[in-house]
């Protein structure tokens, strides 16, 4: 029993390390999400951008595959814009689009998501994120309300659980909050907050740049990460005091980073209230599933007393803090370069 005991809290030990050091791995290839826009007009004219990242100088292996029957008409343009290639064509067609499938040749040996953004001529709206194993897209013959509601449901789910830096920041926030009650607080304060400035910016009430709301994320972490070792020395810090009003102050910046990534995907206009719902209900799916993973961690290190469970919750907040202030220092750097 004491041996099955001892594996598992190296086991916990090992999770830990390995959480905290996956996003110091991803820092140096981290990438934007390409994007082919499909737009439909009147008339058999459909409009194509493919947006593509650039990593150095040399532009990422992907090329979009477009249905056949779509005639390109001339060469298009192209021309270089921070930190990606962009190109427009312009095609005709002799049938409409629904049931067309489009395709990005090179996706599942490339690591970055490709967004799909499709408009047709009758005013309704696609979209979809492709990666890896799947790199092609079939516009539906006929919309339903479900699968929109499956989609967005599946693309906040996946987002929160690819984005380093909020899961960075709820890490830190369950390493100072103990005990179920203070936790529910302090995770639904944070629901809460974001929730509002998601809606807020989605509906282009606030408006606030990316990169500086990226910068500030960070610092978040920081600060935090800060607050954990205050709490390690043996000190009385706000954030143990009042982690629910800590959790919602910075959960309304930690929105507006989830509203950038919504509009790079994009929101149906005739369905922007079901979208936005959905994508948040996804986005509160993966933050269930990481808090309660990693609370079940944090218990059995704190089980374990063992002087390798000690030192990783010690050193914790170091490499936490340590990430963050890189991704501080990067993005205000960014935010002034921009």
């Amino acid at each position: 029993m004491c041996g099955d005991f001892g594996g598992l809290h190296k086991l916990a030990v090992g999770a830990l390390v390995t959480l905290l050091m996956f996003p110091c791995v991803l820092l140096a290839d981290e990438f934007r999400p390409a994007l082919l826009e499909v737009t439909e007009r009147a008339g058999g004219w459909v409009d194509v951008t493919w947006k593509v990242p650039v990593r150095g100088e040399s532009v990422l292996a992907l090329t979009p595959i477009l249905p056949e029957f779509l005639q390109p008409l001339g060469g298009g343009s192209g021309r270089r814009v921070p930190g990606a290639w962009v190109e427009f064509k312009s095609y005709r067609s002799q049938q409409p689009l629904t049931g067309a499938t489009l395709r990005i040749e090179g996706l599942p040996a490339v690591p970055t998501d490709v967004v799909v953004r499709i408009a047709l001529a009758d005013g309704t709206e696609y979209s979809a994120i492709l990666r890896g194993g799947n790199a092609s897209f079939t516009v539906p013959e006929r919309a339903t309300r479900l699968e929109l509601a499956v989609s967005y449901w599946q693309m906040g789910t996946v987002h929160i659980l690819e984005g380093f830096d909020h899961l960075l920041f709820l890490l830190t926030l369950l390493l100072i909050v103990t005990g179920i009650w203070p936790l529910l607080k302090t995770v639904t304060a944070f629901t809460l907050a974001h929730s509002l400035t998601l809606a807020l910016a989605t509906l282009g009430l606030v408006n606030i740049p990316p990169t500086p709301t990226e910068a500030v994320i960070s610092l978040s972490i920081m600060l935090l990460a800060v607050e954990v070792v205050r709490k390690n020395a043996g000190e009385m810090t706000l954030s143990e005091r009042y982690p629910w009003l800590i959790a919602f102050t910075f959960g309304l910046v930690h929105g507006l980073g989830f509203a950038g990534a919504l509009s790079e995907i994009g929101v149906p206009r005739n369905e922007v209230p079901l979208a936005l719902l959905m994508f948040n209900v996804g986005v509160e799916t993966g933050q269930v599933m990481f808090v309660g993973a990693v609370s079940l961690l944090l218990v059995g290190l704190h089980k374990a007393h063992s002087p390798a469970a000690l030192g990783a919750m010690g050193a914790a907040p170091y490499a936490i803090g340590g990430v963050a202030a890189f991704w501080t220092i990067e993005r205000f750097v960014g935010s002034f370069l921009a």
